[in-house]
């Protein structure tokens, strides 16, 4: 692969991982729809915002494992461009600040809007705080002198920063509120997308430490990751069944049918246990959260 090629830079944005961030949107839009209060422009802008986010956060990821020592020849996931060489140190710094200051106009044109349409309670500051947030969480949660990712804290980060931050705050731009059907939903999606780290940490818990990267899986061992990979799911069904109670029926009851597939995916972990042979079950996860976010979504648009 030429390095620094545009090729080199999809490999490195990780395309089969932002399928999280859109339907994180997807869930709060469609809770927005259906109370009466959508706008399709903020919504957009969040979506930006949160795909370039992520995007910031792989890069600064690819960097830093590396640096850290965490990616290495005999890495067992997917390919990492910097790490192989088919980014330059010079272009991957480039990059990183690219997709931050595109980020930081993404969000800035959320926080006009709102304060525009005047949807915000405190005058905008709640906005530039999670914005700020945002940014820490995407460069600390492997780089600087206590990455998050290094210990223990990454299952934490993602359920907040991929579950309750993207999906309450789009939902609050959008009406201006935050109530507890949105609570659950943030944090059903956040549980679902952490089980794309779970499997990661599963799969790499030997080489992770030796480099002293201390995961959930590393602290607690490896029946911790078998039976958290389960767990997550399980508990994020159920929280969509509460949803009952608001009488989102569809949003209760389509995401049953993400059990199903989340139990075989878990299966098929247990069986293979160790090795590159788990990235199948990456890609099979990868495909789970996006039939979770599919259902979810047009179960809150049925109602």
């Amino acid at each position: 692969m030429k390095a620094n090629s545009l090729s080199a830079w999809i490999l490195a944005v990780r395309p089969y991982s932002l399928g999280n961030s859109v339907i994180l949107i997807l869930v709060a839009a469609a809770l927005a729809w259906t109370d009466g209060i959508f706008h399709w422009l903020p919504s957009v802008l969040c979506l930006l915002f949160a795909v370039l986010m992520q995007c910031t956060a792989n890069l600064v990821n690819d960097l830093w494992d590396y640096m850290k020592g965490a990616d290495q020849p005999d890495r067992l996931g997917p390919d990492r461009a910097f790490a192989k060489g088919y980014i330059t140190l010079r272009a991957m710094k480039a990059g990183i600040a690219a997709f931050t200051v595109a980020s930081c106009a993404a969000g800035l044109g959320i926080l006009l809007w709102a304060m525009r349409h005047n949807t915000l309670v405190w005058g905008g500051w709640e906005l530039v705080a999670a914005g700020v947030a945002c940014l820490v969480f995407a460069y600390f949660y492997t780089a600087g002198p206590w990455p998050l990712a290094y210990h223990g804290l990454g299952d934490v980060a993602v359920v907040l920063f991929f579950g309750l931050v993207p999906v309450g705050l789009t939902y609050y731009v959008l009406t201006g509120t935050w109530g507890w059907e949105t609570t659950v939903a943030a944090l059903a999606c956040g549980l679902v997308i952490d089980t794309m780290l779970m499997v990661n940490n599963f799969r790499d818990r030997e080489e992770d430490a030796r480099c002293h990267k201390r995961t959930a899986v590393v602290c607690f061992g490896a029946e911790f990751g078998r039976w958290g990979y389960l767990a997550l799911g399980v508990a994020a069904v159920a929280l969509c069944l509460t949803l009952l109670a608001a009488g989102r029926v569809w949003a209760a009851l389509l995401p049953l049918l993400y059990h199903s597939a989340h139990i075989a995916t878990w299966r098929k972990m247990v069986r293979i246990d160790h090795g590159d042979a788990l990235n199948v079950c990456l890609g099979e996860t990868a495909r789970n959260i996006l039939l979770f976010g599919a259902l979810l979504t047009l179960g809150i648009i049925l109602g």
